[in-house]
């Protein structure tokens, strides 16, 4: 089944992203690696903002372990890029992101994907379960998500 672009209203967080002059390739649009570079923007901000994800000493750390994404339509600088991000699968130690991304008002995604953090011990590199501060942080994000301990 050809994936097909999702609305705004399918995301219950957004951030804007500024583009950058290096982000544009030869084409003249976002070259595609640097679509990825957003997902991680966009999950990181909002994991950082909530105050649960310490970079440089935090006991658990996310290592992503899928990733993949669709495009619809060009992003190009300068232009304002406006990340949607959503959860669909809120597991025992994993998560998986699904994020959108817009350009400027467009109601439709020009991109969207998703990316998989398997949460682990930062020493050991075992996956470890979700700490409880992380999960509640990521409740108000999945819309319609399995939310079991899977």
């Amino acid at each position: 089944m050809k994936p097909q672009a999702e609305p705004r209203s399918a995301y219950p967080y957004f951030q804007p992203i500024t583009t950058r002059w290096m982000d544009n390739d030869v084409y003249g649009h976002v070259n595609n690696v640097v679509y990825y570079s957003y997902f991680d923007t966009v999950v990181n901000t909002y994991l950082i903002r909530q105050g649960v994800l310490d970079v440089t000493s935090g006991d658990t750390i996310g290592l992503v372990i899928e990733t993949q994404c669709n495009y619809f339509s060009s992003l190009s600088f300068p232009e304002t890029v406006i990340a949607g991000l959503r959860v669909a699968r809120l597991g025992t130690s994993s998560v998986r992101y699904e994020v959108g991304l817009f350009s400027g008002d467009d109601e439709v995604a020009a991109a969207q994907g998703h990316f998989i953090h398997v949460y682990v011990d930062r020493v050991t590199r075992r996956p470890v379960p979700l700490p409880g501060a992380l999960r509640e942080a990521l409740l108000p994000l999945a819309t319609g998500a399995m939310t079991g301990q899977e």
